[in-house]
């Protein structure tokens, strides 16, 4: 009985032993591919969305590309849901070269150009074509330059959809129907003027606050693109919408530009071309879901729902004249009749 133990003591560690000299049962086959692939670039690219927004879903395929196309030279880390900070704190990151890669609101890059306030202009453009033909033509190169100036280059201009307006108080119809709404507007001194110049009372509030601030009457009415507020459930808390596409908001898909510039020329080359892939299917995806977000928004949350044409909108417009006419003095009219050319 003792020999069997000691012949089975003895077999088992002749097969441990066999074992551990074959690699199989340790990670020495899944290490093995890290160390092979250790000169690899890797970018990291932070943003605010979730993952079920299409600027997120989009950046998946986005992060494939790149790395098959780069065949393993290029890797893309993507951290959403702002786990890496806010836009304000990741696009300062980027711009100090602590993280690679951002996208985040145009309006925070007033910091680094205060020209980009244009782009927070109500109905500076009258429709989302126009908008991206503007932003991949000549006013796009325009922001681009300015980046540069800072450090900071520009792979494209991501579409954060039509922001449109949702209320408790009633539908808008006209400029008359803001007077006195208690509206949550972003921290931006354009927004605060937009809605002042309305006649609405602007009230700047924290994105992360407005579901409760809407719930308990601190603010009656917010704004954002159709798909963010279905997203966010805003519909439980609001009454009616308007599709009055105020704004055509933008994310600028910026990475710090030692970065890029440190790249081979092969892999700017598959960059920069993924990225005008990205841009363009993720335009798609945000357009689509903006659509059945304003259907979803009616028929799943309950809102009365009306749509602004282009004549409605231009009797917006018209009542913010005096607003044009100071931005106009701080930006440039040159800058201006550069975006308006794109308006059909």
């Amino acid at each position: 009985m003792k020999k069997r133990k000691i012949l089975g003591i003895a077999l088992l560690a002749s097969m441990l032993f066999m074992t551990a000299c074959s690699g199989k049962g340790t990670n020495t086959k899944e290490a093995a591919p890290a160390q092979a692939n250790s000169d690899a670039l890797t970018i990291k690219i932070g943003h605010v969305e979730p993952e079920n927004r299409s600027t997120h879903k989009a950046l998946v395929e986005f992060k494939k590309n790149v790395e098959e196309k780069s065949e393993g030279k290029l890797n893309i880390e993507i951290f959403p849901n702002g786990s890496l900070g806010g836009d304000v704190q990741m696009t300062e990151s980027v711009a100090m070269g602590t993280l690679d890669a951002t996208l985040p609101s145009s309006s925070v890059l007033t910091t680094y150009s205060e020209e980009f306030g244009i782009l927070d202009m109500p109905w500076l453009f009258l429709s989302s074509e126009d908008a991206f033909e503007a932003l991949d033509g000549d006013v796009g190169e325009y922001f681009n330059k300015k980046l540069e100036d800072q450090g900071i280059k520009c792979l494209g201009y991501v579409y954060n959809g039509p922001r449109s307006t949702t209320t408790n108080s009633g539908p808008i119809e006209k400029p008359e129907d803001l007077e006195g709404v208690k509206m949550r507007v972003m921290e931006s001194p354009i927004f605060i003027d937009f809605y002042k110049t309305l006649g609405a009372n602007p009230t700047p509030m924290s994105f992360t606050e407005l579901y409760t601030g809407l719930q308990q009457g601190t603010v009656e009415a917010q704004e954002n693109p159709p798909s963010l507020t279905f997203a966010n459930k805003f519909y439980e808390v609001q009454k009616y919408q308007t599709i009055d596409e105020h704004v055509h908001n933008f994310l600028p898909f910026i990475i710090n530009k030692g970065v890029y510039d440190n790249l081979s020329d092969d892999l700017k080359d598959i960059l920069d071309e993924e990225a005008k892939e990205y841009v363009k299917l993720q335009r798609e995806m945000e357009l689509k879901d903006n659509e059945q977000a304003i259907k979803d928004l009616e028929e799943v949350g309950g809102l009365e729902t009306n749509i602004l044409d282009n004549d409605q909108k231009q009797v917006f417009k018209d009542a913010v004249a005096p607003m044009y006419d100071k931005y106009k003095a701080k930006f440039g009219e040159e800058l201006f009749e550069m975006c308006e050319k794109y308006n059909k």
